[in-house]
């Protein structure tokens, strides 16, 4: 595997948003910060990377390099500034838009593009202090019912006990509307796959898939008495009179 060099990470600031570092810290906390940032990153972690796995490694080298050093680690009393953590959530990873965020004292509308995956960046062109680009790292929180892993979405959904029971169609409200499933009888495990419906496909990563958790319930209405009510909403007694 190529080890990307030292000069395709473009900043000690990039670097440190890399690792997750908050600034400089003490020397256990820098190597502690490197393992964790190196094995989230790894291809063979959910969510891993092989490109993010090169940059983590590149930026590691950086850090330790003679020039960057003193200015990665700790000074007693002193803390230097650390860019804030953009927080989205799964609807906003999905769909982009604009994300606000405080930083050096203003807030900024930053466009946000669909598919950001957490652990990537949003780039702030001659934001810093010096001139030079910030980087925010991203982080995708659970929201509106849903959470992410990678690429792929997940989500639970309650489901008649007697139509897990005995299987038959099953209709799931999802962010992308209803769609539906067949339930075979006495299926485990209780999740099911819905291809396609997990982020978008951005850049080198892949089209993700929604993964929907069946929660028996006896207080939803089983496949019998939801057409019924579906039915009797489409014909209402003023279709009927006519």
């Amino acid at each position: 595997m190529r080890i990307r060099s030292q000069s395709e990470v473009a900043s000690l600031a990039e670097a440190r948003a890399l690792l997750g570092l908050n600034g400089p810290v003490a020397e256990p906390g820098l190597t502690a910060a490197f393992r964790a940032a190196v094995k989230a990153a790894h291809p063979s972690a959910p969510g891993g990377d092989a490109d993010r796995f090169r940059k983590v490694i590149a930026a590691w080298r950086l850090i330790q390099s003679p020039d960057s050093r003193p200015l990665a680690l700790a000074a007693p009393g002193v803390r230097a500034p650390s860019p804030p953590v953009v927080v989205i959530g799964p609807l906003d990873a999905l769909n982009g838009g604009q994300v606000a965020v405080r930083f050096a004292g203003r807030t900024l509308n930053i466009r946000l593009p669909k598919g950001m995956r957490s652990g990537e960046h949003l780039r702030l062109r001659g934001a810093g202090g010096d001139g030079a680009d910030v980087y925010l790292p991203v982080l995708i929180r659970g929201a509106d019912g849903l959470k992410v892993l990678g690429d792929d979405l997940f989500m639970d959904a309650p489901v008649a006990t007697r139509l897990l029971q005995d299987g038959g169609r099953l209709e799931i409200n999802t962010h992308a509307g209803a769609r539906s499933a067949w339930i075979v009888a006495g299926q485990t495990p209780l999740r099911l796959r819905l291809k396609g419906l997990g982020l978008p496909a951005r850049g080198g990563r892949p089209q993700g898939h929604l993964f929907v958790t069946l929660q028996p319930s006896d207080d939803v209405p089983s496949a019998a008495e939801d057409l019924l009510v579906r039915f009797t909403r489409v014909w209402t007694p003023d279709r009927l009179a006519a």
